[in-house]
């Protein structure tokens, strides 16, 4: 798969402080990139690196294969989450200003300025101060004056903070449009539910160290604990159960069913998920039958922990 962005060994210290230790990513074109990790793991400072913000002390940093330059910033788009408008600007000034910083003529700037603030149904901003605009508000005048100008790489840092249920789903739903039109997206956030949602791929950084890169579902494969769940119909619950635990790791579950008898079972090294299911079919009728598969949440709770 080609990659947008590669960044290969990029340290980066202040003072006595490491910030990132020797980290290298991929990020795949037309992607979203989850960059995920605990609060002062070192995800803002590769952000600010792949934006040229600061300079990283060792490593380098390809964008479609060229080294990175500073003439490559017109080919980001950064949503930092410290948001950075002027409060006392109008909006549409303060946008058209952005928008000719990133590269685009006053007049482009302005047909794709009418053509988000009508999607956004916000053209009666456009001569509002930010500081008359709620914290959403000001988020979505942010959010287009990111991807306005059609960046090949979209970095979005928290990108729901501060959005209700609604606005957010709406921002979300703009992301995975700009990936299907052919942006690549580094996505960094601490809700689990949206990776989960949004990216194919991500990277892990614990204490300045990258612990866990790849496709998301090639590490929830990685990170499965054969753990089954099981509900069966039978009569003899108590018996079977106590027969079931002789043989394999189990125990049972609180959720209410109409199935005699729900458990978990997790299986050893030298046991299949076949042998398993022939062993109760021999014992009961299987209702229900489904692996354990781990969410981001765990994954991430998991290896922060073992990293520790």
């Amino acid at each position: 798969m080609e990659n947008v962005l590669k960044v290969e060994n990029v340290s980066k210290t202040y003072g006595k402080f490491t910030a990132l230790n020797n980290v290298s990513i991929s990020v795949p074109k037309g992607s979203v990139f989850g960059l995920l990790g605990p609060n002062g793991a070192g995800k803002t400072s590769l952000i600010r690196i792949i934006n040229q913000i600061t300079l990283p002390d060792s490593g380098k940093i390809y964008l479609d294969k060229e080294e990175l330059k500073p003439e490559h910033v017109h080919q980001i788009g950064y949503l930092p989450e410290e948001r950075g408008l002027y409060k006392s600007m109008k909006v549409g000034e303060q946008a058209l200003y952005l928008a000719q910083l990133k590269g685009m003529s006053k007049s482009d700037a302005k047909k794709k300025l009418d053509y988000w603030f009508e999607k956004f149904n916000i053209s009666s901003w456009w001569d509002k101060k930010i500081q008359e605009l709620s914290k959403g508000m000001a988020q979505k005048v942010q959010f287009i004056v990111t991807v306005m100008h059609q960046p090949k790489l979209l970095i979005f840092d928290e990108p729901f903070s501060g959005f209700d249920p609604i606005n957010a789903n709406l921002i979300k739903d703009e992301i995975l449009k700009l990936r299907d039109e052919g942006a690549s997206i580094i996505f960094s956030t601490h809700r689990m539910e949206s990776v989960e949602e949004m990216c194919e791929h991500i990277a892990l950084i614990n204490k300045s160290n990258k612990i866990l890169d790849g496709k998301l579902s090639d590490i929830k494969s990685q990170f499965k604990e054969n753990k089954f769940e099981v509900g069966l119909q039978c009569e003899n619950k108590i018996e079977l159960f106590n027969e079931i635990k002789e043989k394999f790791e189990v125990e049972k579950t609180d959720a209410e069913s109409d199935i005699d008898l729900r458990m978990l079972v997790t299986l050893s090294a030298n046991d299949t998920s076949t042998n398993l299911i022939k062993f109760l079919n021999s014992k009961a009728q299987i209702n229900h039958f489904t692996e354990i598969i781990p969410n981001a949440n765990d994954i991430f709770l998991k290896a922060v922990a073992n990293n520790e």
